[in-house]
């Protein structure tokens, strides 16, 4: 099962670097927008992902269960985008968008 898990992944992967090698020219302005619970560390190795020339904007939901956290910042290949996306599943609880 995991070893599926890994195969859907890795094709998600490949698709994702098609779709975002055909919609941009880099380097480029690109946006990130994850969801969290909102838990402080949770929040914290969110934030971490950017660096420290990103703009990042943060906002609580309306029940203050969870948090939505948007990054805008420069990348410069597909792959770096792609490599972002892969360290933020690692957050437990993360839902990317």
């Amino acid at each position: 099962m995991a070893n599926g898990n890994k195969l859907d992944r890795t094709k998600f992967y490949a698709d994702l670097k098609e779709k975002l090698e055909k919609q941009h020219s880099f380097p480029t302005l690109y946006m990130f927008k994850f969801i969290v619970p909102n838990d402080n560390h949770k929040l914290a190795l969110v934030e971490a992902l950017f660096g420290e020339a990103a703009q990042v904007t943060i906002r609580e939901s309306s029940k203050g269960k969870f948090v939505s956290v948007t990054g805008k910042e420069v990348m410069v290949d597909v792959d770096s985008i792609i490599d972002r996306y892969q360290k933020a599943e690692k957050i437990e609880g993360i839902v990317s968008l």
